[in-house]
């Protein structure tokens, strides 16, 4: 069967272990040679190849109900409900998701993009199965990383206690994107059977079963073994919360999945199960990854392996940030840094290299990044936090309870500002700057270059009187070797072109400068184009200088408290009668596609703005 062929997973239910095992290694050569031309989760997904399959054999999706943490690694549970003809689209605009989407499928019950919550949406699906009186399994697949998360934790001490079954399968490859940290990774590590023992073991069942005698002594000692495993879990984590645990077990071996799982359908109340994997099996170069290199790819040669680019003239947002950050700690010896877990993602290696005691990857926990990083303020450290935009929605009440309501000296970097593309909703950044603007005591800036970054973070740094927010996007930019040592005049925006003879202002910030620059510079337009780089507080001089003129505000953020309405709120708490046209996204969600298609379909591309310049000088 041509993997492209398959409907759903019924067929599943006739073959023999050794024919799905010859189908997982089908399956995970075509999520390579699919997700290589493509882009997309490589390692996540060639790592749960086998798990996926066992759980579509044993379970009846999707009667049963399955929730994957994350979502990032469903791509197996898509090829074995349909969809593996729509790979070629995978992550499109108009194509198929790069995470569960119950549009999609019925199969899809569940859809994420943040990890940690699939225990918690399982455990309300499975209650209200119960309440229901209806009749099925509720799984949730969650790796070791997300399992370490707060909202997880809090899930499974709600389970232990609780009377409706979930079936949670902690999906243990020992890695989040890059290597765990924690404690409960530890304790994990202590579970994990030595790699010595598995291959003795694995030696030992296959002499015993040999003959029907040593098949008898094998059932013997396996009762012998399993109690005394039985006793030495009594002291786990899971247990110690009350569920039921089975494990740990081979993740890729197929026969001993579907027995496990079998033991955990026929439970009548909610259990463990501890699958061990190997993230990247089958490659390689993802197997032996340590930095998360093949976590999330864009399209690479199968054979060579992705090779970095070195970039002379250009460099990523993360990279001119840190590097500048870098900068710093080697003169002042109180920077310390902190991520959630994204080392890489933030360009933050060199950084834990070389400041290692001053460095803090915290895990997937945002909420205590942030704390942590008010604990340090508070005691006269200052912590550069750097944080994903989309996963900083997940700490909001600890910014605004434990640093802005102390008003702690502290830069947080808000990375993959604005739209992000491929990952779709729930990793676009475009909510930041609406859910920071109420929050007083905040400095919200949006750098157009690596200059203006550089003195951004050092004003933040020399001022050292308020939290700062410093927002930038996934994008390059052009690279400069020299670092910036001076500061900037709080609440400034810039003029990049001015005219007082010029009827028409746009104003805007971040990336959006240079290209609108160029618009104008470009087709010649008499236009006053503003760097509105402190988005709060805001240049109240340049306001009433533009007040006289048609003001476009050009943002690729939410409309819905973004700088085009703190503008207009503005001008009308000083009775001033503007004519001001905001450019943004609405009261919705952006879906997943390349970035400049979804301008488009925004209205928001640089040929919308042209076309609104144009509608103003003819109004």
């Amino acid at each position: 069967m041509k993997i492209e062929e398959i409907e759903n997973s019924k067929f599943l239910k006739s073959m023999t272990t050794e024919e799905l095992s010859d189908l997982s290694q089908d399956i995970r050569s075509f999520i390579m040679n699919s997700v290589a031309k493509t882009g997309g989760h490589f390692s996540s997904n060639l790592g749960i190849v086998e798990l996926t399959v066992a759980l579509h054999y044993v379970f009846d999706f999707p009667k049963d109900k399955i929730a994957f943490d994350v979502g990032h690694q469903s791509y197996v549970h898509k090829i074995l409900s349909g969809r593996a003809k729509d790979f070629p689209d995978l992550r499109k605009f108009g194509g198929i998701s790069g995470f569960q989407k119950r549009k999609e499928s019925a199969y899809d019950c569940w859809e994420a993009g943040h990890s940690s919550t699939a225990i918690s949406g399982s455990i309300g699906m499975a209650t209200a199965r119960d309440l229901n009186k209806e009749d099925y399994q509720v799984i949730a697949v969650v790796g070791d990383a997300a399992m370490m998360s707060g909202e997880s934790f809090e899930a499974l001490n709600y389970l232990g206690t609780c009377k409706h079954k979930v079936i949670v399968i902690l999906n243990d490859n020992n890695m989040s994107i890059t290597k765990n940290v924690g404690g409960l990774s530890n304790m994990l590590s202590e579970i994990r059977v030595s790699e010595k023992y598995k291959n003795a073991r694995n030696n030992y069942v296959t002499f015993m079963k040999k003959s029907k005698t040593g098949e008898r002594v094998y059932e013997v000692t396996k009762k012998m073994k399993d109690a005394v495993k039985d006793h030495i879990l009594d002291e786990s984590v899971f247990t110690k919360l009350g569920l039921d645990y089975l494990g740990p077990i081979d993740g890729h071996n197929i026969e001993e999945l579907i027995s496990t799982l079998n033991t955990a359908k026929d439970y009548d109340h909610s259990v463990i199960v501890h699958v061990e994997t190997i993230k990247g099996k089958g490659y390689e170069k993802a197997e032996n990854d340590k930095i998360g290199l093949y976590h999330g790819v864009k399209p690479f040669n199968l054979e060579k392996g992705i090779v970095p680019v070195i970039h002379n003239k250009h460099q990523s947002w993360s990279e001119a940030i840190a590097n500048h950050v870098e900068y710093l700690m080697g003169k002042h010896d109180d920077i310390c840094v902190i991520t959630p877990a994204m080392i890489t993602g933030s360009a933050l290696n060199k950084i834990f290299k070389h400041y290692p005691d001053r460095s803090f990857d915290v895990g997937i926990a945002e909420e205590h990044a942030m704390t942590f990083a008010a604990g340090l303020a508070i005691s006269h450290k200052f912590p550069f936090l750097s944080i994903y935009s989309s996963f900083s929605q997940r700490a909001y009440d600890q910014l605004n309870h434990d640093i802005a309501r102390m008003n702690l000296p502290c830069l947080i970097g808000i990375d993959r500002a604005g739209l992000v593309g491929e990952d779709g909703p729930t990793h676009h950044g475009v909510f930041d700057i609406s859910y920071m603007m109420p929050i007083p005591n905040l400095i919200i800036m949006a750098p157009h270059n690596q200059k203006e970054a550089e003195l951004m973070i050092n004003t933040a740094y020399y001022h050292h009187d308020h939290p700062y927010i410093i927002r930038y996007s996934k994008n390059m930019i052009h690279k400069h070797s020299e670092h910036q040592d001076d500061v900037i005049e709080v609440g400034t925006w810039k003029e990049k072109y001015f005219d007082e003879n010029n009827k028409i202002s746009v104003v805007t910030y971040g990336d959006h400068l240079k290209e609108v620059a160029k618009l104008i510079r470009e087709n010649d337009l008499p236009v006053n184009l503003i760097n509105a780089r402190f988005l709060k507080p805001m240049d109240e001089k340049m306001l009433m200088k533009i007040a006289q003129t048609k003001i476009i505000v050009y943002e690729t953020d939410m409309l819905m408290g973004g700088l085009g309405e703190a503008m207009s709120f503005f001008y009308t708490q000083h009775n001033y009668p503007i004519e001001l046209h905001a450019m943004g996204i609405g009261d919705h969600y952006v879906t997943h596609g390349d970035v400049r298609q979804l301008l488009k379909v925004e209205g928001l591309s640089i040929d919308d703005l042209l076309k609104k310049i144009k509608e103003c000088q003819n109004g």
